[in-house]
């Protein structure tokens, strides 16, 4: 049995309609100025945490060892 063209017209319709909505989201989804301030977002709440605060902490001691091993090597 033949299928009614104006049916197929229609699915083809909805499929496309909903092929874009797709594509929008992933736009979206995927926009690198999005993704930046997500990410800066992120790491500022992390770094609000006693962990974050820690991980600052302890990267502030190794540079300030590896500086004063740095001078105390030119010195010598």
């Amino acid at each position: 049995m033949p299928r009614d063209p104006r049916q197929i017209q229609l699915e083809i319709d909805a499929a496309r309609e909903s092929l874009a909505a797709t594509l929008d989201e992933l736009t979206y989804r995927t926009s690198p100025t999005r993704l930046r301030a997500k990410g800066q977002d992120a790491v500022q709440r992390f770094l609000q945490t006693p962990a974050g605060m820690a991980a600052v902490g302890a990267v502030g001691l190794l540079l300030t060892v590896v500086v004063v091993r740095k001078i105390r090597h030119r010195n010598d």
